[in-house]
């Protein structure tokens, strides 16, 4: 039996299957709920329930507590409809999200950034070429069924390249991956993967991209690859020729995790509305750190205090993104005006 989703204030609806996840059935319809993981870890797609009953599926506490379950709160990435259900969620889109496809990729590039963090680039077919956001992301199909997240950090306007030795444009995406101990697949991308190795990949996916209507001036956190998305934004702010004030904080454990530092501050001779605030937390002697220290989102705070009149984008490890949030609410930024994409890792996936 299926049940009709509302999404309240926009009023778009959309039904769900028998034993499907709210989320799932809102990317079938094309409707775009905020979202992150989507396996119950980040609380990117909490949103309120104002009428109906959920069943949740597995998830973390610190993304749905029980205390916040019992207010109404929801995940839609777990919570299976029981009922029809009418959810409060004010990031929904008027128009959806680009369309989601798999498809094949072709490794194109690899290249070391630092001694953790590879730039990858894949080819993607050129015969239907895709459409995403500045700040969405792909996943990666493994062999036996797992799928990796990474975002892309290339804005749309730049998907079409031509390849070295080519004379032909074909769509390319840029991702940052940073090795894993162990990992699945970064051990495969530290190790094995070659140019032209072919993989899938499906997408794009997610709801983090950049709100253009708004005029507020925008802080930019990002913390280690949490910078990819940030990236392509600042790209994309660029393409639209963006005069709204933005202030990256990237924050690192020592100086060489701010892997394209150079690539950043060559941007800031020729983007007058971009500042820019590296942050390194455990600098040792021999690094020569002599800039910001300590936590990267408190660096925002000790700059600005008052939030309130700010939008703020941040990417990265959860606890950073989490604790960004905590904070910033705190110091009166509208909960309405942060955008997040936690990269939750497998361990973080695993102990929901």
């Amino acid at each position: 039996m299926s049940h009709t989703i509302t999404v309240q204030p926009s009023g778009r609806s959309f039904t769900a299957n028998a034993g499907e996840a709210i989320l799932t059935a809102a990317l079938h319809h094309g409707v775009g709920l905020p979202y992150g993981c989507k396996d119950g870890a980040c609380g990117s797609c909490k949103c309120r329930m104002l009428d109906g009953r959920v069943v949740h599926g597995s998830h973390q506490s610190k993304a749905l507590s029980a205390e916040e379950e019992a207010q109404g709160f929801v995940l839609t990435c777990c919570a299976v409809p029981q009922t029809d259900v009418v959810l409060e969620s004010r990031q929904v889109t008027a128009a959806g999200l680009p369309p989601i496809r798999k498809m094949p990729a072709r490794v194109a590039r690899l290249e070391r950034l630092s001694h953790d963090v590879m730039r990858m680039q894949l080819q993607l077919p050129a015969s239907d070429v895709i459409t995403y956001l500045a700040g969405q992301y792909l996943d990666v199909l493994l062999r036996d069924g797992t799928r990796r997240s990474y975002s892309m950090a290339n804005a749309p306007h730049t998907l079409m390249q031509t390849p070295e030795g080519s004379s032909s444009p074909t769509p390319m995406v840029e991702f940052h991956i940073r090795h894993m101990s162990g990992g699945k697949f970064t051990d495969q991308v530290f190790g094995t993967l070659k140019e032209r190795d072919i993989l899938r990949v499906e997408g794009p996916l997610g709801s983090f991209y950049l709100r253009e209507e708004s005029d507020r001036p925008m802080v930019l956190l990002a913390s280690g690859t949490g910078f990819a998305p940030i990236k392509a934004l600042i790209e994309h702010l660029q393409f639209l020729g963006n005069t709204r004030p933005a202030t990256l904080y990237w924050g690192g454990r020592r100086p060489a995790d701010l892997y394209l530092d150079t690539w950043v501050r060559e941007q800031l001779a020729v983007t007058p509305w971009l500042r820019y605030v590296p942050v390194v937390s455990d600098a040792l002697p021999e690094d020569g750190w002599t800039g910001r220290t300590g936590f990267v989102h408190r660096a925002v705070l000790e700059d600005t205090p008052d939030l309130s009149g700010h939008q703020v984008y941040a990417c990265g490890a959860p606890i950073v993104v989490d604790s960004a949030r905590r904070d910033y609410l705190a110091a009166g930024l509208p909960e309405h005006e942060f955008f997040a994409d936690a990269f939750t890792t497998e361990a973080d996936k695993a102990a929901a």
